[in-house]
C-alpha cells in the first residue's frame, strides 16, 4: 500500500537527525532516471525542513548495452560519475549525500568518502524504507554483532541441506550496516541491519548447497531445486544442479571474468523488521531485496568485487545469495542457530560493547 508524504517525510526527519544532519550542511541529493519521486520530494523536504542547503544533481544512466537487466546492482564498477569530475568535485563539497541512484563499488564513491563526506543509500520503495525506518537499537545490535565478527579468525557455516563452508578471517574489516551515517566518511544504506566481511584472499574452502527458498540477487528469485556450489582456495569451481544452476552459470560467465567466481562478503541478517516473503510481493524492477538481505538469521554470501573493503577484485558481477536455516559459527561461538539469531550471544557481547 502507498504511503503518506507526512509519513515519509517523518520517517527522512528522523534518519537524518540519526545522521547528525546540522543546519547550514550541504546536502546533494544524487539522483537518475530509476529515482523514486516520492522518495526524491521527501527527502529534499525534510532536508530543508532542518536547514540543510539542498541541491540536486541527476546524472544520466550508464551500462545499458553491457547489464543483463534493470537492476543497478546487475553491472558495477562503471557508473554515471565515471570520469565526471565536475559532479565529483560537487558531491565532494558535500557534507551528506543522499544516494537515490545507486553509487556502489565505485572509485568515485571511494573518493567522496575518504574527503570526509557521507553517503546514505536509499533506493528502496517508500512503503519498505517506512517499515523499516533504522534506530539506535539497530545500531547497538550490529555493532555487537561486529564485535563478535571482529575477534574471530574464522566462520564456518554449516546446514542440514549439506552446506560446510569455512572462511578464514582476519585481512579484511568488519561491518555493520544499521541504516545511518553518523560518522565523517561513513556509507550506510537505508534499509539494512546486517554484519560482514570478506574472508582472507584465496583461503575459502568447502561446499554451499542452495535449497528450495534461498534466494538469488540480482535475479530476484527463489530457489527451487538443489544447487551446489565447489569452493577451492576462495573461489567457486563448480555450479551442479538442475536448469537453475545452468541459469546461474549462464549468468556469471557472461561477464567473461575470473574474478566474478570469487567469494566476497559474507554475514548474517540482524534485522526483525525484514521478512523472506516480501520479495515475492514485488515486481522484480520495483525492489533490490533488501529484506532479502538484512532479514534476521538469514547466512548471506556473495561472489565478485572485494574493492570496497580494500582489495584489488573490481569484477563488474556482484551476485548476493541470502540463505535459510544456516548454522553460523565464529571460531567455536555459535551466532546463528537453524537460521535464527542467537540472541544470548548477541546480548552478552552489547553487554561487553
Amino acid at each position: 500500500m502507498a504511503v503518506r508524504d507526512t509519513d515519509l517525510i517523518q520517517a527522512w526527519i528522523n534518519v537524518l537527525k540519526l545522521s547528525k544532519l546540522a543546519k547550514g550542511d550541504a546536502v546533494t541529493v544524487l539522483t537518475s532516471d530509476h529515482t523514486h519521486p516520492q522518495t526524491l520530494r521527501c527527502a529534499i523536504t525534510a532536508a530543508t525542513m532542518l536547514g540543510a542547503v539542498v541541491s540536486r544533481l541527476d546524472l544520466p544512466p550508464v551500462n545499458a548495452e553491457k547489464s543483463l537487466s534493470r537492476d543497478p546492482l546487475a553491472y558495477l564498477g562503471t557508473t554515471p560519475l565515471t570520469g565526471n569530475r565536475p559532479a565529483i568535485a560537487a558531491l565532494k563539497a558535500s557534507d551528506l549525500v543522499l544516494d537515490l541512484m545507486t553509487l556502489l563499488f565505485s572509485p568515485e564513491q571511494h573518493e567522496i568518502l575518504q574527503g570526509g563526506g557521507k553517503i546514505l543509500l536509499a533506493v528502496e520503495p517508500p512503503e519498505v524504507l517506512l517499515r523499516m525506518v533504522p534506530t539506535q537499537e539497530d545500531h547497538v545490535r550490529t555493532q555487537a554483532a561486529a564485535a563478535l565478527l571482529k575477534q574471530a579468525r574464522q566462520m564456518r557455516v554449516t546446514s542440514a541441506a549439506g552446506t560446510d563452508l569455512r572462511c578464514p578471517l582476519g585481512q579484511y574489516p568488519c561491518v555493520s550496516e544499521y541504516g545511518f551515517v553518523d560518522e565523517p566518511g561513513r556509507w550506510d544504506h537505508w534499509p539494512s541491519g546486517f554484519t560482514f566481511t570478506w574472508p582472507n584472499e584465496g583461503e575459502t574452502q568447502g561446499t554451499i548447497v542452495l535449497s528450495k527458498g534461498d534466494i538469488l540477487l540480482p535475479m530476484k528469485s527463489y530457489v527451487g531445486e538443489t544447487i551446489t556450489l565447489t569452493v577451492k582456495n576462495g573461489f567457486v569451481t563448480d555450479i551442479s544442479g538442475g536448469v537453475e544452476a545452468q541459469m546461474l552459470s549462464e549468468y556469471i560467465e557472461s561477464f567473461d571474468d575470473p574474478e566474478a567466481y570469487a567469494i566476497s562478503h559474507i554475514g548474517w541478517g540482524l534485522q526483525k523488521r525484514a521478512y523472506w516473503s516480501t520479495l515475492g510481493l514485488y515486481d522484480r524492477e520495483a525492489t533490490i531485496g533488501m529484506d532479502a538481505r538484512a532479514v534476521s538469521g538469514n547466512f548471506l554470501f556473495s561472489l565478485g568485487p572485494n574493492n570496497e573493503a580494500g582489495g584489488s577484485r573490481t569484477t563488474a558481477c556482484h551476485i548476493d545469495v541470502p540463505m535459510r536455516r544456516c548454522d553460523v559459527y565464529l571460531d567455536d561461538l555459535q551466532v546463528v542457530a537453524d537460521g535464527k539469531v542467537v540472541e544470548s550471544t548477541l546480548l552478552q557481547s552489547e553487554a561487553v560493547s
